[in-house]
């Protein structure tokens, strides 16, 4: 496995963390304060903080398996790529959501790192099906 590869999968995990951390941060906020810890306002940016979070839960975990069972595959540039653009994505997404006024409007920066997402998902896919 290449180092570039290893250095994009170990930067998806510590922004999975870093989406967590604010999440505990703006619950302790908004716990010293006594406010709704489950608020369902779109604009709520504990809201924003548990989707961008739970987002990044979803897809981090699969780009990473799948990265891993390429890379176990082959050696190839395209692997790198992908991993390169794995994380590029994944961050674009989530400065996207963190940044949004509100969760009910997409911004250029969410709609580019979830369609990012899907295409480099189905690239990995395709790629381990093809390679072995």
């Amino acid at each position: 496995m290449s180092t570039v590869t290893i250095v994009c999968i170990a930067l998806m995990g510590i922004l999975l963390f870093l989406l967590g951390a604010n999440v505990t941060r703006h619950r302790a906020i908004r716990g010293k304060n006594g406010g709704n810890q489950a608020s369902t306002d779109p604009a709520d940016k504990l809201l924003i903080a548990v989707r961008a979070h739970g987002n990044a839960a979803e897809y981090v975990p699969t780009l990473i398996v799948l990265l891993l069972v390429c890379s176990a595959l082959s050696d190839s540039w395209w692997v790198e790529a992908l991993a390169v653009v794995a994380f590029a994505v994944r961050a674009t997404h989530a400065v996207g959501m963190l940044t949004a006024k509100t969760l009910a409007a997409h911004g250029p920066l969410r709609d580019i790192g979830a369609l990012g997402t899907y295409l480099v998902g189905i690239a990995l896919g395709v790629t381990a099906i093809v390679v072995i």
